[in-house]
């Protein structure tokens, strides 16, 4: 794609401060929907404009349509404890259809709908899931999961009926900087990078980090077929491995391992304090049933056609602490 103006949801999240930074590389103007008094720490020093508005408010997303060239929809909630589901749907499954149709009725001629590997089925046998694998949303687990699917299955059904010139990413699980919030996984590096988790629940995850996702995103405006699904992902890596590395790079113990079935009655207590806190739990019943299944998932589609590349998911850990550390996250 010649360079273009391209709006982008999601822009002051985590992703989307990398997709800000791969699009300007590539010589794209970037347009940002954001919402007015959404932080914008990730996007400091980026020669970016802003179309003031939500992915639910019809009115912003015409006004921020105009004249673009391509649409990149990363916009989402992504939180593993969420006491609303209800409102976590409107953003990922209400919102995303509201982006799309907007974005047909204004004629752009190319749009990347930043989906998840959420939306995929885990193989039982442990081996890498691929794009074949799609899960319904009813057999996803947890709000974030089950919006996530219903929302790909949304667009899916646009392109099929309606033309929608959407190709669809699902990246894995991205670690590394402008991680501000910190999504879930960026605040267990935190934590461990912290000395703050003495002991663990094994699981199985798939590592790549958040510029190499970025560009494989921005390269799915040239390339790809529109409904189609391709994994963004980088190496399979058990928690364990991934703790233990982030122990050395620190210096702290290694936490040790619990098993998970006693862990769920804390689970609920843990979130029980969370309602009335209004402090995110670090240890939730969702996460505890997505732990029992290894999230490991093929990239070779993505390489094959959008000449995706990631590099050792360990420079990602690396890079996340260094940002963490920079911003001033790290200080105990």
């Amino acid at each position: 794609m010649p360079p273009t103006t391209i709006l982008l949801t999601g822009a002051t999240g985590f992703l989307g401060a990398s997709l800000a930074r791969a699009l300007l590389a590539q010589g794209h103007a970037v347009r940002a929907l954001v919402r007015p008094q959404a932080p914008r720490k990730g996007l400091e020093g980026l020669d970016i404009s802003y179309a003031l508005g939500t992915v639910t408010d019809q009115k912003s997303l015409i006004y921020a349509m105009a004249g673009v060239g391509g649409v990149i929809h990363a916009a989402a909630d992504y939180r593993i404890f969420v006491p609303n589901p209800g409102q976590m749907r409107e953003t990922n499954v209400i919102g995303t259809a509201a982006v799309m149709q907007a974005a047909l009725e204004a004629g752009v001629p190319r749009i990347v709908h930043v989906s998840s590997v959420a939306t995929l089925r885990p193989r039982a046998d442990g081996t890498p899931a691929t794009e074949a694998d799609a899960a319904t949303p009813e057999e996803a687990i947890g709000p974030y999961k089950r919006s996530k699917t219903e929302a790909e299955r949304v667009v899916e059904a646009m392109v099929e009926r309606g033309g929608l010139p959407a190709v669809i990413v699902n990246p894995s699980t991205p670690i590394g900087p402008y991680d501000v919030r910190p999504t879930p996984t960026g605040r267990v590096i935190l934590e461990a990078a912290l000395g703050r988790m003495p002991a663990y629940v094994e699981t199985g995850l798939n590592l790549v980090h958040v510029a190499d996702c970025a560009a494989g995103v921005v390269a799915a405006l040239d390339h790809g077929t529109p409904g189609e699904r391709h994994i963004l992902g980088g190496q399979d890596v058990s928690l364990a491995e991934m703790l233990r590395f982030i122990a050395a790079e620190r210096g702290h113990r290694p936490p040790i391992r619990l098993p998970r079935a006693p862990l769920f009655p804390l689970a609920w207590m843990a979130e029980t304090m969370a309602r009335f806190t209004g402090k995110e739990p670090m240890l939730t019943l969702d996460g505890l049933r997505m732990a029992g299944h290894h999230m490991f998932f093929s990239a070779e589609k993505a390489k094959r056609v959008l000449g995706f590349q990631a590099r050792p998911w360990q420079e990602g850990v690396r890079d996340a602490i260094a940002w963490f550390e920079q911003a001033g996250m790290l200080k105990k």
